[in-house]
């Protein structure tokens, strides 16, 4: 791989794949919409950044180069959180976006696509997910994230591309959404309120996003065709102790109100990532502790916040 194109390249997972790739020396281009976050993309001679929404991809062609990229990593989704996973038609667009990207990704010259499944694919299950494990999703984000796991995998055979599709856990780190319940717990810690959770019973599996970021270069390498894998740390605790740590690393005398919020009926309580399959094929495993990724999640929101403040100003 020596050029890759990413959708969805100013997330928490973007952000993170586009420094893997630079560090690596692989030419990158970036295709976001227009707005203050692909604004705030570094500027480096491997990175080239077009504007290109989500429904704009079927209307994307060849670049203005004479060289084919390699590997496409489609990471754009809309309708993530709240309400809007459950929207149909929103989620049936996504499907089509998707089905849009492994075509640009042809006219691109790709020989591999690469796309963002989720655990919202499997629904609730008890032991680790892996590769085979059933898939029952329960959301709409699920069904569509499934559907459109299938369907570009018999578009890219038909394009005669790689196809990988990666089933991530929860990802966290700079340049995560703010309501994300690391990224919010950390904010609310920051501005000395008291976060109000669950239980905290759930069984979680974490992942920092570089660490993330360096498992899909691997996979842009290495990663079998026609594979699924989900990716996590590997690693299970409890939720309680996640937000325990975050507390005691932001604001250790903050308390924390655990039980003020009800399990939603459709509650997840077990979430693990089965790394057989990827560290076999990649030789990938996670090298970044929950405790040291969130010590530099805070750090970039610290900077956030200075830099809000000096705007206000």
């Amino acid at each position: 791989m020596k050029r890759a194109v990413i959708t969805g390249a100013t997330g928490a997972i973007g952000r993170a794949l586009i420094d893997e790739l630079i560090q690596n020396g692989i030419e990158v281009l970036a295709l976001c919409r227009r707005g203050k976050r692909t604004q705030e993309l570094p500027t480096h001679k491997l990175l080239s950044i077009q504007h290109c929404a989500l429904s704009e991809l079927s209307a994307l062609q060849q670049c203005n180069t004479e060289k084919p990229y390699d590997v496409f990593y489609h990471l754009a989704w809309d309708g993530t959180n709240g309400a809007a996973r459950n929207n149909p038609d929103l989620q049936c667009d996504n499907i089509r976006y998707a089905l849009d990207a492994v075509l640009a990704a042809r006219r691109l010259g790709c020989h591999t696509f690469i796309g963002a499944g989720s655990q919202a694919e499997y629904g609730r299950v008890s032991g680790s997910l892996t590769p085979s494990t059933p898939t029952f999703p329960e959301s709409g984000y699920g069904m569509a994230k499934l559907a459109a796991g299938g369907l570009t995998r018999l578009a890219a055979s038909a394009c005669g591309m790689r196809h990988i599709w990666v089933r991530i856990l929860s990802v966290y780190g700079p340049h995560d959404n703010e309501k994300s319940l690391v990224s919010s717990t950390i904010l609310k810690l920051m501005h000395g309120n008291t976060p109000q959770f669950t239980k905290g019973e759930q069984l979680w599996d974490f992942l920092y996003s570089r660490d993330a970021a360096r498992a899909l270069s691997l996979l842009g390498e290495r990663g079998k065709d026609g594979a699924i894998y989900p990716l996590g740390s590997g690693v299970v605790r409890p939720l309680k102790d996640y937000l325990l740590i975050l507390r005691d690393i932001v604001s250790p005398h903050t308390p924390l109100q655990f039980g003020a919020i009800p399990y939603s009926k459709d509650q997840v309580m077990h979430l693990c990532a089965d790394l057989t399959a990827i560290t076999a094929d990649t030789g990938w495993t996670p090298v970044t502790s929950f405790c040291e990724g969130i010590r530099q999640t805070v750090a970039w929101w610290q900077i956030q916040e200075k830099i809000s403040m000096q705007n206000n100003h």
